[in-house]
């Protein structure tokens, strides 16, 4: 099993400069190797998705591109750039909170799994072949062919479980 390097509550020590350069020429290699288009609209997209180390929604990446470019960017153009990013498998959607995340491992065919706080909206992505397989062979088994097997858990994170209920969660930085 492997899981997405995002840190918990900026426990750890992370250098998010590099982690993010990181994700940006991993998406360009990949598009490069597919013939795809990694325009800057849709980099710079893809650069804040991965600049928050937590989910972003279209409307908070929006308003990051207004304020940088100081002018009015079409939600559409969002979406259509998150749209891009997900099917090149460089971000997923994260459907309970309506929002994205990068993804750890471009270009690998993979089911996404994420379990999702429910206190401060962390999000862990985790690749278990054994998940992957169970929901393969259960939706088998009933006939049923899987398109889209991703599985959102939602729980606590270990951050804010101990957290002191009066003292708010931290978020990663």
């Amino acid at each position: 099993m492997t899981e997405m390097p995002r840190p918990a509550h900026g426990h750890h020590h992370h250098d998010h400069g590099h982690c993010v350069e990181t994700a940006l020429a991993r998406a360009e290699g990949l598009c490069e190797r597919r013939g795809a288009r990694l325009t800057p609209l849709r980099r710079q997209v893809l650069e804040l998705v991965w600049a928050a180390h937590k989910p972003r929604g279209a409307y908070a990446i929006l308003e990051d591109m207004d304020r940088a470019g100081g002018g009015r960017t079409a939600p559409l153009t969002v979406y259509r750039a998150l749209d891009f990013l997900v099917a090149q498998g460089l971000v997923h959607r994260i459907e309970s909170l309506n929002a994205y995340v990068g993804c750890a491992e471009p270009g690998v065919s993979h089911a996404g799994q994420f379990l999702v706080c429910g206190t401060c909206d962390e999000v862990v992505e985790m690749t278990d072949p054994g998940i992957a397989a169970a929901i393969a062979t259960a939706a088998a088994a009933r006939g049923f062919t899987v398109t889209t097997p991703t599985v959102e858990v939602r729980g606590v994170c270990a951050g804010c479980a101990t957290t002191p209920a009066d003292e708010p969660a931290r978020t990663a930085p």
